[in-house]
């Protein structure tokens, strides 16, 4: 009687997995080839990573992170904390993160503080236990004891958004004062002479963008401030309405409004075609951030253009060399900002 062939089934471990051993003697590479073409799949050529991706799946291989940190030192895990994910500029931001962290092979952390300093401690004490190679803060802003625990591992820190100058602080950003100052100064240049403040949430970068259209417009002589409205609430187009109609009680004579972020700005100008205001004739309304949909607003909204990818994308470099144990020839990268004109204005 002829016997048919048994096909070898690949060999498991004694929790029944496929090993990384098994998918390198198949393939016909060393372990360690195998292990960095997951770790860092950057290192091994294209059609060797190919070959072993395609084996692992065969086999149904599932990476052990976990064997792999022992292997290396390393966890292979980044802490990424933004304040919001309801926030495009902080989505955007994590985009960047990613595009510069996924083909090193690593893996984000992702924690939301909802702009609180106390939900930031407790986020990073918690992702502490995962022992990270590196952490990615939104801003710099953050309590005396989160600073005390961050230094106390001493693992590498970036902080995304803003900018400093200390020794030994690493940031990627741009400057908020200096971007309101810019939108405080375009709205002058439009003779624009009684200026209206408008924000909400009151984070640090709030706070810094009303500075700088406060200094703006104290070096004009033109300061007032019963011009200024400040709320914690969370932003939102609707807040906008809201803070629209409360302005012009406050002060009925102003003829423009730099509202802190677009969201604001658009609901503000969506109140603005309710009431028959006309805009900009006689109220000119600017925002901050250029969301996408402001360049298609009716009238399209003037605003400031920030570079939030590409602050992802360096910041992640950033952290990835400094977690390389190599010197980051610029600790404080300044990318700057875009003032964008448009209609409302």
């Amino acid at each position: 009687m002829n016997e048919q062939p048994i096909k070898a089934k690949a060999r498991a471990s004694s929790t029944g997995r496929v090993t990384l051993d098994d998918v390198a003697r198949r393939v016909g590479v060393s372990s360690i080839t195998v292990s960095r073409a997951f770790r860092r799949p950057d290192k091994v050529a294209d059609e060797v990573r190919e070959r072993i991706q395609r084996v692992a799946d065969e086999m149904g291989y599932v990476s052990n992170r976990a064997a792999s940190s022992l292997a290396s030192a390393r966890s292979m895990n980044i802490v990424v904390l933004v304040p919001s994910l309801r926030n495009m500029v902080f989505v955007e931001t994590l985009d960047g993160v990613e595009k510069a962290l996924r083909p090193k092979g690593y893996q984000m952390l992702l924690g939301v503080t909802n702009y609180s300093s106390e939900e930031e401690e407790a986020l990073v004490r918690a992702y502490l236990a995962f022992d990270p190679d590196g952490i990615l803060l939104t801003g710099m802003n953050y309590r005396e004891s989160t600073r005390r625990l961050i230094e106390r591992v001493r693992v590498p820190v970036v902080h995304m958004m803003e900018l400093s100058d200390r020794d030994g602080v690493y940031s990627v950003g741009f400057s908020q004062e200096a971007a309101a100052e810019a939108m405080t100064e375009h709205l002058l240049a439009q003779g624009r002479t009684r200026i209206a403040f408008v924000g909400s949430q009151l984070d640090s970068r709030t706070l810094a963008r009303n500075r700088g259209y406060r200094d703006t417009l104290i070096r004009a002589g033109l300061y007032e401030p019963r011009r200024e409205l400040m709320v914690p609430d969370p932003s939102s187009v609707a807040l906008g309405g809201i803070l629209l109609e409360r302005i012009l009680q406050q002060a009925p004579d102003i003829d423009a409004i730099f509202f802190c972020n677009d969201d604001l700005a658009q609901g503000g100008l969506f109140e603005c075609q309710r009431k028959g205001v006309a805009v900009p004739e006689q109220l000119a309304i600017g925002g901050f951030n250029d969301l996408p949909s402001s360049a298609c607003t009716v009238p399209a909204l003037s605003s400031v253009a920030t570079p939030r990818f590409e602050i992802g994308v360096r910041a992640a470099d950033m952290l990835l060399t400094l977690m390389d144990g190599r010197t980051v020839a610029r600790p404080h990268v300044d990318l700057g900002f875009a003032l964008k004109p448009r209609q409302s204005t």
